[in-house]
């Protein structure tokens, strides 16, 4: 089974985007066919986004309650993307999602594959 990663940003997009994460998942990897994980570090950044009101607390809420279908995996790293980075580079993720530019070029450097979103809410595969 394909392992993907998923950062901080997308678990927040369904509602930034309008991106129905999973779904688009199951439609690009074939339902059933992948699990998700994400390191500890995006779950505590989606419990500090989530405290206060407006639509970045709202989309965290929405990102933590999806975070419930991932596998959490402990890293060495405290900051989200160095932990995806890390997880990435051991080969734990076929896949990362997300649409964090910076963090999208260090995964394609490091041969990576990028899920990202393309259009207005629908994910695409970025090959290295």
């Amino acid at each position: 089974m394909t392992t993907v990663g998923l950062d901080t940003n997308a678990l927040m997009m369904p509602v930034e985007c309008g991106v129905r994460v999973f779904d688009e998942l199951d439609r690009l990897l074939g339902a059933g066919m992948a699990e998700y994980a994400i390191p500890r570090a995006v779950l505590e950044e989606l419990e500090a986004l989530s405290v206060g009101s407006g639509e970045e607390a709202k989309a965290a809420s929405v990102g933590k309650d999806l975070a419930n279908r991932c596998r959490v995996v402990e890293t060495n790293e405290s900051y989200a993307d160095d932990a995806i980075v890390e997880l990435a580079e051991d080969g734990l993720f076929a896949y990362v999602v997300t649409n964090d530019r910076p963090l999208r070029d260090r995964l394609l450097s490091r041969g990576v594959r990028v899920i990202g979103v393309r259009g207005t809410n629908r994910l695409g595969i970025t090959e290295p």
